[in-house]
């Protein structure tokens, strides 16, 4: 999927259907000419239904539709006929969108399951027709209620990627530089930071044809948890992933310190993802030699006793078969 594809945030316009006007009609017929009341009910105005799609990625179809109509309700005729409920309208969206009201910026629900469907905006009643108006006093009421009117609204549609690795990390440690190296995605690679502006999402090919989904999450920065930078446009999408991989290059000034920030910036944002497992991958390993190597497995050995962590490199290969074996490990244990 291409950068320029992946759309994760938009606006939209809804509207849902006026329902029909209830009828107001007498009784005719040959022989009897003062039939009681039998005008029938309007129908319902149609819905805006969101329903979740499992094969969406992306709200990039928003991008070209972003007004909902929904149809009106008929109006109800005689002999008690109703009229025809208005036509619905189905929005499909891909797992883990958040609708939130445009004005209040309030959650309205999220859809996280296949097929799930919920109402986004409801379609005014009909109108009851005059023969529910019929009383002992007033036997050939001459009125009925008009239908109410459908309901119109502006909804924002967050997506959270939902991946089952998350790759977390400052710009330009070499988070898509991997994901080219172990998936077939090809997302934009340049030797500057904030090279990705939006998630790239790849397919890891593992053994025995078994597949798991990896998330190139756009840079963090410091202060990313306060909304520097995109700060939280950035961080909502690890919030969907399983686990998160911390990629760390090995020219960093000091592993442990980077890696402690990008927690810290994790836990601010939301405490509950440091709930999540947790994988080191120490990148561009391609410069140390194996003695070098060694002398930072000590230090490291100090700093990481509870959370694995490892080297790697995506240019050369080195320890990524290791590497994908290790997060199906995580992933399945």
């Amino acid at each position: 999927m291409t950068e320029g594809n992946f759309v994760d945030y938009v606006k939209i316009h809804a509207s849902s259907g006026n329902g029909g006007k209830g009828s107001v009609h007498l009784h005719r017929e040959k022989y009897i000419t003062k039939g009681g009341p039998d005008g029938g009910d309007g129908g319902r105005g149609g819905h805006v239904i969101v329903r979740g799609n499992k094969n969406l990625w992306t709200l990039v179809g928003f991008k070209f539709q972003r007004h909902f109509k929904a149809g009106h309700g008929g109006h109800g005729s005689k002999n008690r006929s109703s009229g025809a409920d208005g036509e619905d309208v189905y929005m499909e969206v891909p797992l883990g969108t958040v609708f939130r009201n445009s004005e209040t910026n309030e959650i309205l629900f999220e859809i996280t399951e296949e097929g799930e469907e919920r109402i986004l905006v409801e379609g005014g009643m009909g109108g009851r027709g005059n023969w529910h108006f019929k009383t002992s006093t007033n036997q050939t009421p001459r009125y009925a209620q008009s239908g109410v009117k459908g309901q119109e609204v502006d909804i924002i549609l967050e997506l959270k990627v939902l991946a089952d690795v998350g790759l977390v990390g400052f710009p330009n440690a070499g988070k898509s530089t991997l994901l080219a190296a172990i998936t077939s995605a090809k997302p934009k690679i340049a030797n500057y930071e904030f090279t990705t502006l939006k998630p790239n999402l790849g397919i890891v090919q593992h053994r025995d044809f078994q597949s798991f989904v990896m998330a190139d999450i756009p840079g963090i920065i410091e202060g990313a948890a306060e909304g520097k930078g995109l700060g939280h446009y950035f961080l909502r999408h690890i919030e969907r992933n399983a686990m998160l991989l911390f990629l760390i290059p090995a020219d960093s000034n000091d592993i442990s310190k980077e890696y402690e920030i990008l927690l810290d910036e994790l836990r601010r944002y939301n405490p509950e993802l440091l709930d999540k497992e947790r994988l080191v991958a120490i990148s561009k390993s391609d410069m140390l030699d194996a003695e070098l190597m060694d002398e930072m497995r000590i230090e490291l050995d100090k700093d990481f006793k509870d959370i694995p962590y490892m080297f790697i490199s995506s240019v050369s290969q080195f320890g990524i078969q290791e590497l994908k074996d290790r997060l199906w490990k995580m992933l399945n244990s």
